[in-house]
C-alpha cells in the first residue's frame, strides 16, 4: 500500500504495463456453489490490488466461486468507505487495511471473526489480532524515502540515509511526501517519525522538515509518478524532487517494468527512514456470502497466491517458506531495522497526531 502503493499505480505511471482489474468473469449471483449460496465472492480493496489471472482462475475452479473486485481508492479512502457501508457492505472480504489503520476498523466493528486455514504458517509478528482473528495478515512491506541516484551523482551529493539527514540544509527543497490524513504511506511516514523521536519530539522534527522545504501532496501516485524525478513517470512529468516517501519495494518495480530494462535500479532507499507496514484481509460484518469470503481468505494464505504477490503488488509474503522472486529481493530487500509501533499505541495517538501534523505542516 499497503503498503500503499504498488504495482498498479506504478505501472500506470510508467505507461508500460497495466495490471488487469479482476471482475466476475460474467458471473451471476444466481445459482449455487458446491456449498450452496451465492456463486460470487466480492472483494473490496484499495486501488493497488492486483493478482495474476491464472492464479485467480485456479481459485475459481477449485472453489466453485467467481471473484469480483471493487476498488475504492487509496487504503485510507477504502477503509473509510467500508466503515460507512458496514451495515450493508459492498462485498464479502476487505483486503488492504494495514497496521496504521487497523484499530479504526476493529474498533468500529468492520469485520467478523474467522480463523483462516494456513494461519499456523504465518509468523507471530504479523498476527496483530491473534486473540480474536478478525483480520488475517497477508503481506508486509516498508514505507521508506526513495532517492533518485542520478540526481545525487550529478550533484556529487551523498543521498540521505536517516530521518536526521532529511532536515540538513544539503537536502533543502528535495523531499516530497504524502498527506498523512489522506494517504497510507504518508501516515506511515508520520508514524515512523513518531516511533523514531517519540511524542513531543516528532513535532519539532516536522517543524524542521517544513522549514527545510518538504512538499506535501494528496497521495502516492502524485508524489511518485509526478513529482519524484527518479521514477519513469516523474521523468515524463518533468519532476523536480529527487526524494520521495514510497516503499523499499519501489526500486525493483523500476527495473522490472523498465523499457528498456535497466541493469540496475535507478532509485535507492534511505534505509534509516523505514516504517514496517503489514496488510490484512477480513471477512466483512454482514457479508452476503460469508462462506465464499472465508474460502477467499484461506486462498490468500496459499503458497500459490503468496508467491504471486511480490511481482504484482510489490510486497513480501507473510507465510513461512514462500520463495520470493530473485529479481524482487535483489533490488528491493526489506529494511533490516525498520521503525515499528504497536497497534495499541497507534490507536491511542493516531488521530491526535494526524490533527497535530495537519496544524504544523499544512497551515
Amino acid at each position: 500500500m499497503s503498503i500503499t502503493k504498488k504495482a498498479t499505480a506504478l505501472a500506470l505511471g510508467l505507461g508500460l504495463v497495466t495490471v488487469p482489474a479482476l471482475t466476475a468473469c460474467g458471473a451471476s449471483d444466481e445459482g449455487s456453489t458446491r456449498g450452496g449460496g451465492s456463486r460470487t465472492v466480492t472483494l473490496v480493496s484499495h486501488d493497488s490490488w492486483a493478482a495474476s489471472k491464472d492464479v485467480i482462475a485456479a481459485f475459481e475452479k477449485q472453489s466453485g466461486y467467481q471473484v469480483k473486485v471493487l476498488k475504492s481508492g487509496d487504503a485510507g479512502q477504502a477503509v473509510n468507505k467500508a466503515l460507512l457501508t458496514k451495515d450493508h457492505p459492498q462485498g464479502d472480504v476487505f483486503f488492504g487495511v494495514d497496521n496504521t489503520l487497523l484499530s479504526r476498523a476493529l474498533d468500529n466493528g468492520l469485520f467478523q471473526p474467522y480463523r483462516a486455514q494456513g494461519l499456523d504458517r504465518v509468523g507471530a509478528q504479523y498476527q496483530l489480532d491473534a486473540d480474536r482473528h478478525r483480520v488475517t495478515p497477508v503481506d508486509y512491506g516498508d514505507i521508506c524515502v526513495n532517492y533518485d541516484k542520478k540526481y545525487f551523482a550529478d550533484h556529487e551529493l551523498a543521498p540521505p540515509a536517516t530521518f536526521d539527514d532529511l532536515i540538513k540544509p544539503a537536502y533543502k527543497d528535495l523531499l516530497v511526501t504524502e498527506n498523512a490524513a489522506t494517504s497510507s504511506p504518508g501516515l506511515g511516514f508520520l508514524l515512523g517519525t513518531a516511533a523514531r523521536y517519540g511524542d513531543g519530539r516528532w513535532q519539532d522534527y516536522w517543524k524542521k522538515l517544513k522549514a527545510n522545504g518538504v512538499q506535501v501532496v494528496d497521495g502516492w501516485e502524485q508524489a511518485y509518478n509526478e513529482d519524484f524525478s527518479g521514477s519513469a513517470g516523474g521523468k515524463q512529468a518533468k519532476a523536480d524532487r529527487p526524494l520521495v516517501v514510497s516503499y523499499a519495494s519501489s526500486p525493483p518495480a523500476e527495473v522490472i517494468y523498465g523499457d528498456p530494462k535497466p541493469s540496475t535500479a535507478p532509485t535507492g532507499v534511505a534505509k534509516g527512514t523505514c516504517f514496517r507496514q503489514i496488510e490484512f484481509a477480513g471477512l466483512l460484518s454482514n457479508a452476503g456470502n460469508p462462506e465464499g469470503g472465508k474460502a477467499f481468505i484461506d486462498f490468500l494464505l496459499t503458497k500459490r497466491f503468496q508467491q504471486d504477490m511480490p511481482l504484482n503488488m510489490f510486497v513480501y509474503p507473510v507465510v513461512d517458506g514462500v520463495q520470493v522472486p530473485a529479481e524482487f529481493t535483489k533490488y528491493g530487500p526489506p529494511a533490516e531495522d525498520p521503525e515499528t509501533m504497536t497497534p495499541a499505541r497507534i490507536a491511542d495517538h493516531r488521530d491526535a497526531w494526524v490533527k497535530s501534523w495537519t496544524s504544523l505542516v499544512l497551515k
